[in-house]
């Protein structure tokens, strides 16, 4: 995290968390819905989603630390309007965010493309999964099912995070508003091919 940061990617990535956050709220009532009508695999359907402002941030940034800041913020931002869960959701964040800048930093920051971003997902699933293994007493239940649980939460997250991230990150490329960041810089140079 020792790339140094210009005053406007601190301002992009503290709105995507504070946006972020609200959808995490937002999400949560309906994982809470989907857990009633399913049990707990209900919120493994939805799981990425909780990850996505890490995948955004870093896709738009280019930056070493993004992935983990930008997830970090929006858990705080999420405490401090009413998530129930309190400071352990802080925690819960920063595990996440670590999963994916750990995807990031092993392309050593070069490689932007959909695989990269759907793998960044998945590696928030893994951590916020064995995090959730021991926190959240999954070893109870039925082997077959954690597993289920797991293969679910990995999906989610390569899609609602990484597909989905890249998508809504591709299409406010379009309007023009981020030709100042790293995203457009390598897509005006032509590497962009080689990261898609």
């Amino acid at each position: 995290m020792t790339a140094k940061w210009r005053l406007s990617e601190i301002i992009v990535l503290s709105v995507l968390a504070v946006v972020f956050a609200v959808v995490y709220l937002a999400f949560f009532q309906v994982g809470n819905v989907m857990v009633g009508m399913m049990g707990p695999i209900g919120y493994e359907f939805i799981f990425g989603i909780w990850f996505i402002v890490s995948i955004i941030a870093a896709y738009i940034l280019r930056k070493p630390g993004a992935a983990f800041l930008s997830e970090t913020i929006a858990g705080v931002i999420e405490v401090l309007i009413g998530n129930a869960v309190g400071p352990m959701l802080i925690v819960s964040a920063m595990i996440q965010g670590a999963g994916a800048e750990a995807v990031f930093a092993a392309t050593r920051y070069k490689r932007w493309g959909l695989w990269v971003l759907m793998l960044a997902g998945m590696g928030s699933a893994v951590t916020s999964f064995i995090w959730g293994y021991f926190i959240s007493g999954y070893g109870a239940l039925d082997p077959g099912y954690v597993t289920l649980m797991f293969a679910l939460r990995l999906a989610s997250g390569a899609i609602l995070a990484g597909l989905l991230g890249k998508w809504l990150s591709d299409g406010l490329y379009q309007t023009g508003v981020l030709n100042s960041y790293a995203i457009a810089r390598d897509k005006k140079k032509g590497s962009y091919g080689k990261a898609s």
